[in-house]
This record gives structure tokens, C-alpha cells and sequence, in this order.
């Protein structure tokens, strides 16, 4: 039996699962998530020397370690583990999706940080109006979402493709060999998988899904039922062996295209031109300094069309003008979750932060930055007189804000709706080189249509349903030919300011969410000096726009009692973050890597 096999079948018989979570509205209930609750597993942190791979599945996980193990690139082990997890993993990501790459090359002084966008993008036929009824009115959320009308252009491949043309070290082909030989001999069905078939209402209604993920009777194949997909076996080894025109082009291409104008009930306007034109990009970061107790940290995110690193570096660049420095850590509490008084200045600097993300943030080569760059959004000067709307209780309005040297914005901002994904990797390699990637279909199974082994994404449904407000005035975000939506991936990457040494790669799944997961994990390791499995295993917390929502069960009741009475609307719901991270620990005269993967998923941190 292969090490893949091992891995699958241990995990079928030893993951016990917690009782499916209901899918709460998005009004008054806090935001929707994009996968159930599946349990909640301690782990300790992985400590290795050489490398470090974490990832949402234990057998993609293993493909990224091997790829290490024979001196493969951080990009290389990237590849291997995409390409495994959109076969295990079929519900958050896989080549029908796209993908945000951040990456890091280890030297002297000042490392060079690359933003790879793997972003799907709207067609060339899509309009602004594609996600309104006939009364114009929004479409309720899966109405948009089942078929083919949310489907927009992939785009993971093209990108991994450009990162590996850059940073790769292995061949091509070799990357796709392990997805390639589990899709051909079968993997066993993880209880997360089977716990996601069960639960989706709209995955039976397409007929070429309802044949490979379900029985006769529609009930899901059972835990550790031995899962073949020859169909994706084969769309993988012809682009391992003749490159990503394999799937923009010819017979793959045809196929989607196909599946998506032909819906019966919900086509789209995905066309082959739009799979032959599409490019993915190299973007410049989004950086920014963040102050902790002992030293100065160069924190690297992506750069819109993900809000992500803005509103987390928003979030922690007002928190440092608050009192939430000098708060006890959650290690010295007396239940492990952090004190009311330090959410509460979190929330009101997270709403503020959320509502310029709702007015600025969208493909940038549609909506130009405020002031013309979006690091004014970051300018210390401005998050300091942000951070003075934050009183002692919370506030019952909250508007954007206008950075220094730019007028007023002409859109109006985009009201919160249902946002999905995801998963995220995390690796170090042999070399010192790093990445952090969060890749996504979006919705659990996105637009619920499979063709030859792998599910199209849905991620139109990121755009604003609404192209304008009331007034008349345009969204930033609504859907226009070309354009990539907003996201809130939040692939990051950590520096010693002073150094340059890398000291950490994070980021999650988890919709809107992940600004807060990602947030709180740094959080817990630059400020707390927590480890990455203890930060990651802190309760999950934050506010998208509506109610602050907490991790059910997770916090006591006292702090709820406090929370309510500094004004907050609280509301309890699974939160089902997905957390990867690596970081560095130097003990005396060397370095080592400390790992963790989040106890809410099936994840595993690999290493040597």
C-alpha cells in the first residue's frame, strides 16, 4: 500500500466528526460559512529543521513533503499539493478556481517579496446587471450561484505556471505525479469530505457530480470508500506534459465552456476566448510595519483585488494607538480567550477597516486606490485618526474614511452579502524560500457543475449583486467585463524589519472571515508570543459589518455579558477557519521551524 493510501485510510477511521452546523442567514445571524463544522481536534506544534508543509489535507500535505524531501522548490511543493487537494479536497479549490501566491526568496538583506494573482475574472460578455432578476432586483445567493452564470475564468493554473517558470527547480510533470497516481488508484473519502456531500443540497442536481460523489440512492460513498477519478487523471497528465494550454485550450477547454452556456436553467457567458486571453499577473505587495513588544515586523500581503492585507494591517495599525497593547495575553486569562475589553477595541477597529473595504476595494485595474496608491489607506497619519472614532462603547455608525490627499470617492459602498472559500498552504523549503497561498473555488463544490473530474468555481458571485445604490451611484466591486472580483484571501508573509529574516507564513479559508482568522493568528504570535498552534487554536472572533461573532462555545459567558453591555450585538456560530502557519524560532546558533495546522480541519503540518 503507498504512503498516499496509509495516510487516506488512517485518516477515514480516525477523524471523528462533530454534529453538522446549520447554515445560519447572513441578516442579524453574522456571515454565512463556507464549510460546516466537522469537529475540533487538538495538535501540537510540528518543529523541524530543514522545511515545513502545511496543508488543508494529510495527503496533499504528503505530496508537498516529497517534492521537499527530493529538493524541490517552495513553488514546486505548491504545485503537488494544489493539485492533490483539488482531488481530496474538491469542495474548496482545485484547477476550476484561482488562486493568490505570495512568495518570498531567501538572501542577504532585504528579501524579494512577489504577489502572483491566479484571480478568475468575469468574461467578456459579462454585464453589470448578470446578477439581477427580472425585476432588477439581486438574485438570492445560490439562485446565482448553481449553474453556470457564476462561473468565471480559472486561473491557478496560468499562475502556477508563471511562479514556476521563476522559482522552480523540479520538472513540470513531475509536480502532477502524485495527484495523478491517487486519482488513478483512489483515495479514501475523509470524514470532512463526506460530511460536506452529505450536507450540500445542490451537488445531486448535477448529474456528472451526483455520478462520481454519490450512490445510487443519493446518499454520499461512505467514509473511506476508495474515490477513483480517471477522468481528472487524465486532464492532469496532459497538462503535466504539455503545459497549461492543455486546459485553456482544445477539448478541456471546449468541455467548460460547454457545461457552462448549456446549463439548463442557469447558463453563464464563459466563452473560449475568455479561457485563450486570460493572463494571470505579478502584483506589488501590500506591506506595512507592525510595532510588537520587542521588536519591528515587516508584515506582506496581497495587494487588491484582495482587501485582505489592507484590512488586516488597517485593523492592527489602529489597535497600536488603543490600549490593546498593554492587555494581558490570552495565556494568562483564566479560560484561554481574549479579554472583552481587548475585543471590543479589536471590533470597532475592524468595522472601521471593513467599512473603507467596502468602499474602495475592487480590481484595481477598474477602481484606481484613493489618492492614487493603496499604502494611503496604511499611512500611519491616517489609521491614528481612524483609530479616534474607537470610544468605550461601540459605535452605531460607521463610515469610511478619507485618506490624506484624496477627494471624496464617487462610489457608493457595497453592502454586505454572502462571501465563501477556501484553502490555504503554507511552506518553507530546503533553500529558505517561502510562500503563502490561498486558493479557492469559492462556495463549497462553487457552481456545483463538474466536468472531466473537477468542479468550475462560482466566484462571480464575489462582485456586488447590486451594480449601484439607491442614489444611482456604482459600486466599486460590481461586475464588469475582464474584472476579478474582490476577495478576501489573505496569504501573509512575516519579517524581522531589521534583518530581513523571514519569520513567518499564515493565512486560512474562511469567506469574509479570513481577515479575522488571519488577524488573530498574528496577533497571537507577533504580540502574545504564542506559537503558531496556540495562536490557531485560539477561539475565533470578529465582525464583517453586522453582529460581532464569536466561536460558539469557545468563550465564557462572562465575556459575552461584557461584550453586550459596551454595545455590541453578539451572536455565536461555528467558525470554521482553516489555519495554516509556519514560523521561525532561532535558538542560539541556528533557526528552526515551528508549525501548526488548524484543529478545526483535516490539516497536517510535514517536515525535516
Amino acid at each position: 500500500m503507498t504512503n498516499f493510501k496509509r495516510l487516506g485510510l488512517a485518516l477515514a477511521v480516525t477523524v471523528g466528526l462533530a454534529a453538522c452546523a446549520t447554515w445560519p442567514g447572513a441578516t442579524g445571524q453574522g456571515p454565512l460559512q463556507p464549510e460546516i463544522a466537522t469537529g475540533f481536534t487538538r495538535k501540537a506544534d510540528v518543529v523541524t529543521a530543514k522545511f515545513a508543509v502545511a496543508a488543508a489535507n494529510p495527503l496533499a500535505t504528503q505530496a508537498g513533503f516529497e517534492v521537499l524531501k527530493a529538493g524541490g522548490s517552495a513553488v514546486d511543493a505548491a504545485i503537488a499539493v494544489q493539485m492533490v487537494l483539488g482531488l481530496v479536497e474538491p469542495q474548496s479549490s482545485g484547477i476550476g478556481g484561482g488562486a493568490f501566491l505570495l512568495h518570498s526568496t531567501s538572501g542577504e538583506g532585504v528579501p524579494k517579496v512577489q504577489a502572483f494573482d491566479g484571480r478568475e475574472t468575469a468574461p467578456a460578455a459579462a454585464t453589470e446587471d448578470m446578477l439581477l432578476n427580472a425585476d432588477g432586483k439581486p438574485l438570492a445567493f445560490h439562485a446565482a450561484v448553481v449553474g453556470g452564470r457564476s462561473v468565471g475564468t480559472p486561473g491557478v493554473l496560468r499562475m502556477l505556471a508563471q511562479a514556476h517558470a521563476q522559482h522552480g527547480k523540479l520538472p513540470w510533470a513531475k509536480l502532477f505525479e502524485p495527484a495523478i497516481a491517487l486519482a488513478t488508484q483512489g483515495f479514501a473519502i475523509s470524514p470532512r469530505l463526506h460530511a460536506q456531500l452529505k450536507a450540500d443540497a445542490y451537488l445531486r442536481l448535477d448529474p456528472t457530480a451526483r455520478a462520481y460523489f454519490y450512490q445510487a440512492n443519493g446518499e454520499p460513498h461512505a467514509i473511506g470508500y476508495a474515490l477513483r477519478n480517471p477522468e481528472l487523471a487524465a486532464v492532469l497528465q496532459r497538462i503535466a506534459t504539455e503545459g497549461v494550454q492543455a486546459f485553456y485550450s482544445g477539448d478541456v477547454a471546449e468541455t467548460v465552456v460547454r457545461k457552462v452556456q448549456q446549463h439548463p436553467s442557469n447558463p453563464g457567458r464563459l466563452a473560449l476566448s475568455d479561457l485563450a486571453n486570460y493572463q494571470a499577473k505579478e502584483r506589488t505587495p501590500v506591506c506595512f510595519d507592525h510595532a510588537a513588544v520587542s521588536r519591528v515586523y515587516r508584515v506582506c500581503g496581497f495587494p487588491p483585488p484582495s482587501s485582505g492585507a489592507i484590512a488586516i494591517g488597517q485593523i492592527l495599525g489602529m489597535l497600536q494607538h488603543t490600549p490593546a497593547s498593554l492587555m494581558s495575553s490570552p495565556t494568562e486569562a483564566v479560560d484561554g480567550t481574549p479579554d472583552a475589553r481587548w475585543l471590543h477595541l479589536y471590533t470597532e477597529a475592524s468595522r472601521l477597516a471593513f467599512a473603507d473595504r467596502a468602499q474602495y476595494v475592487a480590481d484595481p485595474d477598474f477602481a484606481p486606490a484613493p489618492s492614487g496608491e493603496w499604502q494611503s489607506l496604511l499611512a500611519p497619519a491616517y489609521l491614528r485618526e481612524r483609530a479616534k472614532f474607537i470610544q468605550p462603547t461601540a459605535q452605531t455608525q460607521v463610515l469610511p474614511g478619507v485618506p490624506v490627499r484624496a477627494q471624496r470617492s464617487s462610489f457608493a459602498p457595497m453592502v454586505d452579502q454572502p462571501e465563501y472559500g477556501t484553502s490555504h498552504i503554507s511552506i518553507v523549503d530546503g533553500q529558505g524560500n517561502a510562500l503563502a497561498m490561498t486558493t479557492t473555488i469559492e462556495d463549497a463544490f462553487g457552481s456545483r457543475q463538474m466536468v472531466k473530474g473537477f468542479l468550475l468555481n462560482n466566484e462571480l458571485t464575489d462582485f456586488s449583486f447590486a451594480p449601484r445604490d439607491a442614489q444611482g451611484r456604482l459600486v466599486a466591486n460590481r461586475v464588469q467585463p475582464n474584472k476579478r472580483p474582490r476577495s478576501s484571501m489573505s496569504p501573509t508573509l512575516v519579517f524581522d524589519k531589521a534583518t530581513g529574516q523571514l519569520v513567518m507564513s499564515v493565512g486560512s479559508p474562511g469567506g469574509a472571515m479570513i481577515i479575522h482568522f488571519t488577524a488573530k493568528t498574528l496577533y497571537g504570535v507577533l504580540n502574545w508570543g504564542m506559537s503558531p498552534q496556540q495562536a490557531i487554536a485560539l477561539p475565533n472572533f470578529g465582525s464583517v459589518g453586522g453582529p460581532l461573532v464569536l466561536e460558539g462555545g469557545r468563550f465564557a459567558p462572562a465575556t459575552l455579558v461584557s461584550l453586550r453591555e459596551r454595545g455590541h450585538e453578539v451572536k455565536e456560530l461555528a467558525l470554521t477557519s482553516g489555519l495554516q502557519a509556519v514560523v521561525r524560532r532561532n535558538k542560539s546558533s541556528r533557526s528552526e521551524w515551528i508549525s501548526g495546522a488548524d484543529p478545526r480541519r483535516e490539516g497536517v503540518v510535514l517536515g525535516e
